[in-house]
């Protein structure tokens, strides 16, 4: 037998080449922050637009443009760019409630603190499924949810409709990120379709 894999959901994985440095590390430490769900975020919610974290910002943004002309391969001048950015702090017992993210065509996160043996991402597919069919043999097709190992410089880019959450962290070190969310400028659609409309 042969299956054919149709649209499937692109979670691009980049991995940062360099450690990260002490200033940023305490940077990014030291941010204000608000409770969210069942973590806490930063109060700061442009960290792209801050000098501390340019070199960040620098990779996130030239993985974002790979990512986007080699998933899309767009016929026009249109590229993303990112909107926000803000950090995210994951204690033990603690945990990221299941969302997505709107108002964003593609959102990312680059992990600054995350255990390689044991911090995950968790994705799940959306949409009505008419029959259930139990399974013991769970595979890409048959499951509901499927998630990723993650790593300090790990870096995941995928659609923003896409929810995800993160599971409770069991170890003593706070797992950190930055995630950020963008949208297009330039051109998309097409003017003899009627859906064109310049951003």
């Amino acid at each position: 037998m042969i299956v054919h894999g149709l649209f499937p959901t692109p979670v691009g994985c980049f991995k940062l080449d360099t450690d990260f440095t002490t200033t940023e590390l305490d940077f990014i430490k030291n941010l204000e922050t608000r409770p969210n769900q069942f973590n806490t975020t930063s109060q700061d919610t442009y960290l792209f637009d801050r000098p501390e974290l340019s070199k960040i910002y620098n990779f996130c943004n030239e993985s974002l443009q790979e990512y986007f002309q080699s998933i899309y391969s767009p016929t026009h001048d249109v590229s993303p760019y990112v909107t926000q950015s803000w950090s995210n702090y994951t204690s033990n017992g603690q945990s990221h409630h299941l969302h997505n993210h709107r108002s964003s065509f593609i959102s990312g996160v680059l992990y600054i603190q995350a255990i390689k043996d044991t911090d995950r991402i968790y994705f799940y597919k959306s949409g009505y499924e008419q029959i259930g069919v139990k399974t013991d043999n769970f595979n890409l097709y048959n499951s509901e949810n499927w998630w990723l190992g993650v790593e300090t410089g790990l870096l995941l880019l995928f659609p923003s409709s896409l929810t995800h959450s993160v599971s409770v962290v069991e170890t003593a070190d706070t797992r950190i990120s930055i995630s950020f969310n963008t949208f297009l400028k330039g051109y998309i659609g097409e003017e003899s379709t009627l859906t064109g409309l310049r951003l």
